[in-house]
C-alpha cells in the first residue's frame, strides 16, 4: 500500500562488498518536505547507503521507493539520471570552464533557453550570488561555490537532494553559518533532503530527523533532541553529545544510586529495582556550587569563552564532565563544591 506522505522509504536494504556487508537491512521514511540525515563515524556505511538511494550502487537485497515508487530492489533498478534526485557532492564537482551561472543551466538542458535563464538567476538570486554570476569557480570562496553547487542541484526541482558531507571542506565559522542558510534554503524550495555527515553540530543544525549509524544499521532514527536525551541504547548515548558513565544500582520510586547520592527522575526505559546499570551523565547535569558538600577534584579544563569543561576526578577515581561558566576559573588540582541537576536519568544494564 502506498503512503503519500512518505518521499523516501528504505526497506531492509542491503549492500556488501565481497564478503563485508556494509549496510545491513537498513529501514528508513523521509516525510515530504523533510531533511534527514545520516550520522555516524567513517566506515559506519552512510555513504554506502547515500550511493545505493542516488543509484550509483545497486542493491543485494531490500526495496528503495521515491514518492511511492520502486527506484530499486528485486527486478528493479531505476539509473541515477532517470530518478529525479539532485546531489550536492563533497568537493562541489562544478565544472571549472563554466560560469556559476552556466553551472547551474547545466543540469536544465531539457528546459528552453529563456526558461533556463529564468530558473538560474532565480536560483543565484535564492543564494545572494547575483552579482557573482558570470565568475568561474576557482574566482568563487568556498562557501559561495557550496552555495552555487546546491542551486544547481535545486535548479531542476528534483524530488529528492542528497548531500555527501558538504561542508567537510569549510572552516567552523563558515561552516555554521552556511549550515544555517541551506536548512533555510531547503526548507523555503520545500525541498526534501538527506544528508551525510560524521558531524553532530551539522546534524543537529540542519535536520529534522536524524539516523545514527552503526556497523550499517540505524540504531536510532530520531530528532536531536531525543538523541540526547533519550538515547535507546549505549552506543547512542556514548556518540551523541559529551558525557561519562558511572556505575550504580537501580532502587526503588526511579530512583539510581550512584557515587555522587540518589539520582531521581523519570528513567529513559524501564529497569529493574536491583538491577546494576551504567548511568549517563552529561556535563550539563553537574552543577557548580560552591555551598555544597560533594567534592570533586579539577584533572583538566578547557577553555570554551563563555564556558569552561571541567574534567572532575571522584574520590573512586572515576571521572566526569562539567560546564560552568568561565568567571568560575579553577585551577587543576583544587577541589570544587558540585551538585546533580538531573531531571530524567539515562541508564543501561550492564
Amino acid at each position: 500500500m502506498q503512503n503519500d506522505n512518505y518521499m523516501l522509504e528504505l526497506s531492509a536494504i542491503t549492500q556488501r562488498y565481497g564478503d563485508n556487508t556494509v549496510v545491513k537491512e537498513m529501514n528508513l521514511q523521509l516525510a515530504r518536505g523533510s531533511i534527514g540525515c545520516l550520522l555516524g563515524p567513517s566506515g559506519c556505511g552512510k555513504t554506502t547507503a547515500l550511493r545505493c538511494i542516488a543509484g550509483f550502487e545497486s542493491l543485494q537485497s531490500g526495496e528503495i521507493k521515491l514518492a511511492g515508487n520502486v527506484i530499486a530492489g528485486k527486478n528493479a533498478h531505476v539509473p541515477a539520471e532517470k530518478r529525479q534526485i539532485g546531489m550536492v557532492f563533497q568537493d562541489y564537482a562544478l565544472f571549472p570552464h563554466l560560469t556559476a551561472i552556466q553551472n547551474i543551466e547545466f543540469g536544465l538542458q531539457n528546459h528552453r533557453a529563456a526558461e533556463r535563464q529564468f530558473r538560474a538567476a532565480e536560483m543565484l538570486e535564492l543564494v545572494n550570488l547575483e552579482s557573482f554570476a558570470h565568475l568561474y569557480p576557482h574566482e568563487l570562496s568556498g562557501g559561495q561555490q557550496q552555495r552555487v553547487a546546491l542551486v544547481r542541484a535545486l535548479a531542476p526541482r528534483p524530488k529528492l537532494l542528497l548531500l555527501d558531507e558538504p561542508f567537510s571542506n569549510l572552516d567552523v565559522t563558515l561552516r555554521e553559518r552556511l549550515c544555517l542558510d541551506v536548512r533555510e534554503i531547503l526548507k523555503q524550495e520545500q525541498t526534501t533532503a538527506i544528508m551525510v555527515t560524521h558531524d553532530q553540530d551539522e546534524a543537529f543544525m540542519i535536520a529534522d530527523y536524524i539516523g545514527v549509524m552503526h556497523q550499517g544499521l540505524i540504531q536510532q532514527w530520531d530528532t536531536a533532541y531525543n538523541l540526547y536525551h533519550k538515547p535507546c541504547n549505549h552506543f547512542i548515548a556514548d556518540f551523541i553529545g559529551e558525557g561519562v558513565f558511572l556505575p550504580g544500582v537501580v532502587g526503588e520510586n526511579q530512583c539510581v544510586k550512584i557515587e555522587l547520592g540518589t539520582i531521581e527522575g523519570e528513567f529513559v526505559g524501564i529497569i529493574e529495582s536491583g538491577t546494576e546499570v551504567d548511568v549517563l551523565l552529561r556535563p550539563d547535569d553537574i552543577i557548580h556550587d560552591d555551598d555544597s558538600p560533594m567534592q570533586a577534584v579539577v584533572a583538566d579544563k578547557a577553555f570554551r569563552g563563555a564556558q569552561i569543561l571541567y574534567t572532575l576526578k571522584l574520590p573512586s577515581g572515576a571521572e566526569m564532565l562539567a560546564l560552568v561558566p568561565s568567571h568560575h576559573d579553577h585551577s587543576v588540582g583544587e577541589p570544587i563544591g558540585i551538585r546533580l541537576a538531573t531531571d530524567h536519568i539515562i541508564a543501561f544494564k550492564k
